[in-house]
C-alpha cells in the first residue's frame, strides 16, 4: 500500500470553505501557468485540488467562471502594498514602484504572462473589462506614488503610464517566459523608462497646446 503525502493528506482533510475554495484556485493558478487554457480542464484542477469536480463546480461555476477569477487574481493583485515614505525622492519613488510590480508578478509570473498575453481564451469582452480596470488602477497607483494623484492632467497621465504598463508586460514575457532578462536588469529598464516618463514626458503632457495665430494682414 502506497503511504499518503503530507500534500495528499492535506488536500483530502475537511477544509473551512474559504481555505478550500483558495486551494482550488492556486491549484488553477498553477495550472493555468503551465499550461494554455484549451489544455486545462476542471478534471485536471479537480485532481490536482485532490477534491470531486462538482466541488469545484460548487465553488466556482465553469471553467471560464474560475478563469476569470485566476485573470483578477493575476493583474489585481490586493495583498501586495505600494507605499511610498513622506519625503521620498523621485528616484526612490521609482525604485519603489517598479519593485512593487515585479513583486507582485513575480509570485506566479508564468500564470501572469499566460492570462495578459495570447494563451488565454482570446477576444472576451470581460476579460478585457479586468484587463483595462487592472491598468487604470495600477496607473493611478503609480501616480499617486509620484505625488501625482491629483493632478489636473490625470486623465492624460493615466493613459501614458497605462502604455508604459503594455511595454512592461512585454518586458517581464522577456524575463519569465524568454529568460532574455534577468530580474535585475529588466528592474533597470523599467526604472529607467518610468523615470523618463515622469521627468520628461509629463511635463510637456501638462504644458497647454497654445492656438496658432494667424496671420494679420
Amino acid at each position: 500500500m502506497t503511504a499518503q503525502s503530507p500534500t495528499d493528506s492535506l488536500r483530502r482533510r475537511r477544509l473551512e470553505p474559504d481555505a478550500r475554495r483558495e486551494q482550488i484556485l492556486q491549484c488553477a493558478i498553477r495550472l493555468f501557468g503551465e499550461r494554455p487554457y484549451a489544455a486545462v480542464s476542471t478534471i485536471d484542477i479537480a485532481r490536482e485540488a485532490g477534491i470531486a469536480r462538482g466541488l469545484l463546480n460548487h465553488y466556482f461555476g465553469t471553467k471560464r467562471d474560475l478563469y476569470l477569477v485566476v485573470v483578477r487574481q493575476m493583474v489585481l493583485p490586493e495583498e501586495v502594498d505600494l507605499v511610498v515614505p513622506d519625503g521620498a525622492t523621485l528616484d526612490e519613488r521609482v525604485d519603489i514602484c517598479v519593485e512593487w510590480f515585479l513583486d507582485a508578478v513575480g509570485e506566479h509570473g508564468k500564470t501572469f504572462v499566460a492570462v495578459t498575453g495570447a494563451e488565454g481564451v482570446g477576444d472576451d469582452p470581460e476579460i478585457e473589462k479586468i484587463m483595462f480596470e487592472a491598468d487604470n488602477v495600477a496607473a493611478q497607483r503609480v501616480l499617486e506614488a509620484m505625488g501625482l494623484g491629483e493632478s489636473p492632467h490625470n486623465e492624460q497621465q493615466r493613459a501614458v503610464i497605462r502604455a508604459y504598463g503594455g511595454m512592461a508586460k512585454a518586458a517581464v514575457r522577456e524575463w519569465i517566459r524568454h529568460g532574455s532578462l534577468s530580474r535585475a536588469e529588466l528592474k533597470v529598464l523599467l526604472g529607467a523608462t518610468l523615470l523618463t516618463t515622469v521627468g520628461e514626458v509629463f511635463p510637456q503632457i501638462a504644458v497647454p497646446a497654445r492656438p496658432t495665430r494667424g496671420r494679420r494682414g
